[in-house]
């Protein structure tokens, strides 16, 4: 059976314009960021769980949903608060398959999600 993929997917500089400065940020003004709605929407149709990660604050929590909803961004959830440092996936490896289970992506700020296989 292939199983759903689940992707963890950074908000600014991924899909959103980063602006730099937290406030700019938060209020604007924001950028789709090239082919990044094409790829969701791609990814959306194949059933992908779609979980968005940002470093941004809880108490932006509205803004962050709102800005989303004006750009149509599917999503199933929304991480907020994990902070600017490294991040790292673990995941295991199921007895009867020794393929990863994680994939990493390091994308170039600001270029978009348009161009990844997954």
């Amino acid at each position: 059976m292939n199983r759903a993929k689940t992707i963890f997917l950074d908000i600014d500089g991924t899909i959103i314009n980063h602006g730099g400065e937290m406030d700019v940020q938060i209020n604007g003004p924001h950028k789709l960021l090239g082919d990044s709605m094409k790829k969701l929407m791609e990814w959306e149709r194949k059933g992908y769980n779609i979980i968005l990660t940002t470093g941004r604050k809880e108490s932006f929590r509205r803004r962050t949903e709102v800005m989303l909803a004006v750009f149509t961004v599917p999503y199933d959830q929304l991480i907020m608060g994990i902070g600017g440092g490294v991040r790292v996936l673990i995941n295991d490896r199921k007895p009867n398959n020794d393929r990863d289970t994680a994939i990493a992506i390091n994308l170039t700020r600001n270029k978009g999600i348009g161009k990844i296989e997954i």
